[in-house]
């Protein structure tokens, strides 16, 4: 699993909170679901610059630190200052960001489960029995 784990993940939460919206808006009503689709917007952001920040950093030919300053420095004071916002705005309630943000790591957790259970990264070859198993 590469970096293009974390784009599909990001890729497969922002079709999640598309069909969250209708079915939160119509049970939840508009500010949580606002709340939990502000969070998860803030979470993919979050991530994506993590990952901007990672693929600049640790490359083969080494990292290009004048870009990786740039992405920092819109990284660090806007997405925070934005989440700041978020749990300055009194209709949305801290735990309901909580949710949307945290949403991007079930996500993982599930995508990597899935793997896991299909052996989609079991390398052929290479499979050795437990200790103690019986042939």
């Amino acid at each position: 699993m590469g970096l293009e784990f974390i784009a599909r993940s990001l890729r497969t939460y922002g079709i999640v909170l598309l069909i969250f919206l209708p079915f939160g808006l119509y049970y939840f009503g508009v500010y949580p679901t606002l709340a939990v689709l502000s969070g998860g917007i803030w979470g993919i952001l979050n991530l994506m610059f993590i990952t901007s920040l990672v693929r600049l950093t640790i490359r083969p030919e080494g990292a290009d630190a004048g870009r990786a300053i740039g992405i920092a420095l819109i990284k660090f004071p806007l997405l925070y200052a934005a989440g700041f916002a978020l749990l300055k705005v009194e209709q949305f309630s801290p735990v309901l960001l909580l949710v949307g943000f945290g949403g991007i790591m079930g996500i993982i957790v599930l995508k990597v489960l899935g793997r896991l259970a299909l052996g989609l990264d079991a390398i052929p070859g290479n499979h050795k029995p437990a200790q103690g198993s019986v042939h």
